[in-house]
């Protein structure tokens, strides 16, 4: 899944047969369950579809599977810690207290 730049990439086909390359950015662990955010690697930006596809890890048979989040709890609750990972280190840190006094 790695390529020589240190990104993960996966193919992944739909349904419908459609394929789609997808690059992943983080691997979540919730509720003792494996779930990893990738963006599409072959879709423009700008495009209004563009965005985080969140899929759910399974081992089926031995192998490595990603599947859709069917349960809307779960993957509102998978989207909540996506976003508390992205962005916990944008949290400024509290402002140690005057040191000059210890």
């Amino acid at each position: 899944m790695s390529d020589i730049f240190g990104s993960d990439f996966i193919s992944i086909l739909d349904e419908d047969g459609n394929e789609f390359k997808l690059e992943h950015i983080m691997t979540i662990d919730l509720n003792d369950e494996m779930y990893m955010a990738f963006l599409p690697a072959d879709m423009d930006e700008q495009d209004e579809d563009y965005g985080t596809v969140l899929l759910k890890v399974v081992e089926q048979d031995g192998e490595m599977e990603f599947v859709t989040i069917d349960d809307e709890a779960e993957e509102q609750a998978v989207y909540d810690k996506y976003m508390e990972l992205l962005f916990q280190d944008d949290v400024p840190e509290p402002f140690p207290e005057d040191l000059s006094d210890q």
